[in-house]
């Protein structure tokens, strides 16, 4: 299979992006939203299927992370993705050869993993976001204390594993073992359900199904619990069975 080639951008000062255009024109555009710590990119599978599907696709860095600007958590990484939804329509250009791009009336879509599962869950309280996928998220940091990732090894791993890719002080995990930043279930009361889809392997040891099954409910949320999958992240929409779950909740 051809090595698909993405295009780089940036969004306001800080954030970096890949991003691939749709294949056909169409003003529906699908931000993914990648779990952390981790590299995020390696995602091109899923962001040319989406090329394909007439979603203009982009894949941002959280502020303060691997390329993009800034501190890490210094800002919710919702408020990233409402900083791209707001110049898609002004405007924005590929780093490389300069092409200009300008998406007029978005339509946007956002498909979220782990970590980054609350950044769609938030953002999708902007009325331009039409529908929201997410996988293994995240929608209740407090219950990461009971997981095999609780926040506080989190403060002492991630700068020996991932060194200057995630720049803030260690103990900014701690920030959301609290429950009051970047948290869906604290949200949870100005949350449109019927935007949500969130998917959950019953077998996840990383992130627990039950939380997000209870924020479901809470909210209205679509919510399916697979058997077994473990622990699975934006890419895992590539997969035809989940793709038909969420092409289909995208369509509803």
């Amino acid at each position: 299979m051809a090595r698909v080639e993405l295009f780089r951008t940036r969004f306001g000062a800080d954030i970096v992006a890949e991003f691939l255009p749709a294949k056909k024109a169409s003003n529906k555009v699908a931000i993914i939203t990648p779990g952390a710590p981790g590299y995020p990119g390696g995602k091109e599978e899923l962001m040319e299927l989406l090329s394909n599907k007439g979603y203009f696709a982009i894949l941002p860095r959280y502020r303060g992370t691997w390329e993009s600007n800034g501190t890490f958590l210094e800002y919710p990484p919702s408020d990233d993705v409402i900083v791209i939804i707001d110049e898609l329509s002004i405007g924005f250009r590929d780093i490389w050869s300069s092409t200009e791009y300008r998406i007029e009336n978005p339509e946007v879509y956002l498909i979220g993993g782990s970590f980054g599962g609350p950044a769609s869950i938030l953002a999708s309280r902007d009325e331009r976001v039409k529908r929201v996928a997410t996988i293994s998220a995240v929608t209740d940091w407090r219950q990461q204390r009971h997981t095999m990732e609780p926040l506080d090894q989190m403060s002492s791993y991630v700068p020996q594993a991932f060194g200057p890719t995630y720049r803030a002080e260690p103990s900014v995990w701690n920030k959301l073992d609290v429950g009051d930043f970047y948290n869906p279930v604290h949200e949870q009361d100005s949350i449109d359900g019927g935007k949500l889809l969130l998917i959950h392997a019953k077998d996840d040891r990383i992130v627990h199904a039950e939380p997000s099954e209870q924020f479901a409910k809470h909210v209205g949320a679509t919510f399916i619990l697979l058997p077994n999958g473990g622990h699975m992240g934006a890419s895992s929409a590539v997969d035809p069975k989940l793709w038909r779950h969420i092409e289909k909740f995208f369509k509803s």
